[in-house]
């Protein structure tokens, strides 16, 4: 019946942006919620975050307006005329019953034409996290400017989750010193520089059937965790978090001088890395919040995002005279 269009993913739009539209498009409605990427992470390495919280994940599903009667109508006689459609009796039947016999709507609710619209279900793509099928109601009819109360019908709360499966991350490579090549016991410094580390955010907003709202989801860098791929090595801190500073930075640009120094964001050596190398894993840690229409907003769960910097560390050469 009625077939539900997946939102379209990054790429889908122009560049910056990515775009859902209610109109009619090949014959198929298209998500009413549009996603503004203009300030989203950009790059071949960027990616999105790993929720950090085990217990929540964005809504795979919503509901937002998306049919008129007429267009329930039309889509409905498409599919009775289908080649196939023989194979669709009791489906065909059920849905008239549904929405022509008048068992709860009669004639696609065209008394109703211009008050309100059917409201179904969308989805993200299924590797942002969507899954249609874990909305199972049909459409439903809902009066303009009014919210249904069904779970996960769309709200500016609800666009702010879906907003944060849109977040993507840009690939942040972590300044070393020395940078690839280190000593056994020699501290290698560790720092993320302000001017490249800065916040993104994506906008989801929805204007349909007396519905004008938005919401933008903002992730702002907070901390830095060195992994040093070895147990032979000790992390400074020795948590290996290195916290953000006031002027947006973490950890302190090694200077000529300070090789005797701990550093308050880095790493230290105790072996070999023999022919091989250790792999460094950089992840950071980002705050997400959200405002929306009307509503204050608030936080969601935090994400992280990492990257992996291959390491050779050489032993310290001494010569005996």
């Amino acid at each position: 019946m009625p077939s539900t269009a997946f939102a379209d993913g990054p790429g889908g739009g122009s560049e910056g942006n990515v775009e859902q539209s209610g109109d009619r498009k090949d014959e198929e409605i298209e998500s009413v919620v549009r996603f503004d990427l203009s300030r989203n992470g950009s790059g071949p390495s960027s990616g999105p975050m790993a929720v950090k919280s085990s217990d929540w994940t964005p809504p795979p599903c919503w509901y937002e307006p998306k049919y008129t009667p007429e267009q329930l109508k039309a889509d409905h006689l498409k599919t009775k005329n289908l080649p196939h459609a023989s194979g669709l009796g009791e489906a065909v039947a059920a849905f008239e019953k549904h929405y022509v016999e008048g068992h709860p709507y009669k004639n696609y609710n065209m008394a109703k034409k211009g008050k309100g619209m059917f409201w179904d279900r969308a989805a993200l793509p299924y590797e942002e996290g969507g899954d249609i099928f874990a909305c199972k109601k049909p459409p439903f009819w809902v009066d303009n400017g009014e919210t249904p109360e069904v779970e996960n019908a769309v709200t500016p709360e609800i666009l702010a989750e879906l907003a944060y499966a849109k977040i993507k991350i840009p690939g942040t490579k972590v300044t070393l010193a020395p940078e690839n090549v280190t000593k056994v016991n020699l501290h290698t410094w560790a720092w993320l520089d302000k001017a490249k580390f800065k916040p993104v955010s994506v906008t989801a907003s929805l204007n349909a059937s007396g519905e004008n709202i938005e919401a933008t989801t903002t992730a702002e860098p907070q901390s830095l965790k060195i992994e040093p791929g070895t147990k032979d090595a000790q992390s400074h801190p020795a948590s290996g978090e290195c916290a953000i500073s006031k002027d947006g930075s973490i950890g302190a640009p090694y200077v000529r001088g300070n090789a005797d120094k701990i550093p308050p964001c880095g790493v230290t050596y105790l072996r070999s890395s023999g022919d091989g190398t250790y792999a460094l894993k950089a992840t950071v840690t980002w705050k997400v919040t959200w405002e929306g229409t009307g509503v204050p907003g608030g936080n969601l769960p935090a994400g992280t995002f990492g990257t992996t910097q291959n390491i050779t560390v050489e032993e310290i050469q001494s010569i005996n005279r």
